[in-house]
């Protein structure tokens, strides 16, 4: 197995995250500020990717590999204690992407990929439900989506440019950090997190 029990993810690494936010200069605008927060993003997707993994893989069974997921949700989601405003809300826009990312990933494992739609579709209709402002079912949509992601389907990252600026767009983008994680989960060396 590839890690015991609890070490898919602790709370030790998103703090050491924290930590080099806390310390660097971050400008949203800029380039390597937005990789950290970017790196931030995908070394989690990661770690949910692993999970899913091994549940495919037959290592975890369907009750330990939510409770895996959602220990990771635990530390990752939890409240922000940040003095600086800017990065607090930088971290969040982060931690509102990731939301997608676990509940497609318990939506998974749970009950499957989606049956019907495609990603683009989900999108679509996650949109056209946050223009509504009905954000339970614009959510419920990215995450189907979401399911289909983990399931193998490819996301065209380009249809996100096209989207508002708001959750659907954070989602999105947590869901293709999720995509680069199903095919590559070992995006973030463990060096990065320290």
């Amino acid at each position: 197995m590839s890690n015991p029990p609890g070490e898919y993810y602790t709370e030790e690494r998103w703090q050491n995250w924290l930590g080099r936010i806390r310390e660097e200069d971050i400008d949203a605008e800029d380039e390597d500020s937005a990789r950290l927060l970017l790196n931030l993003q995908d070394d989690t997707a990661i770690a949910v990717a692993k999970i899913i993994t091994d549940y495919e893989d037959g290592e975890l069974d369907e009750e330990r590999a939510l409770s895996e997921i959602e220990d990771i949700e635990q530390i990752v989601l939890a409240e922000l204690d940040f003095e600086n405003e800017e990065k607090a809300m930088l971290v969040d826009g982060v931690q509102t992407s990731l939301m997608c990312v676990f509940y497609a990933a318990e939506e998974f494992i749970a009950g499957g990929p989606a049956d019907e739609g495609t990603i683009e579709e989900y999108v679509q209709a996650a949109a056209d439900a946050e223009a509504e402002e009905d954000m339970d079912a614009a959510l419920g949509y990215c995450v189907q989506a979401g399911t289909l992601v983990i399931d193998g389907e490819e996301m065209d990252m380009g249809m996100s440019e096209d989207l508002e600026f708001g959750f659907v767009a954070e989602w999105v983008n947590g869901l293709d950090s999720l995509q680069t994680a199903m095919s590559d989960p070992e995006v973030v060396e463990e060096d990065d997190a320290e």
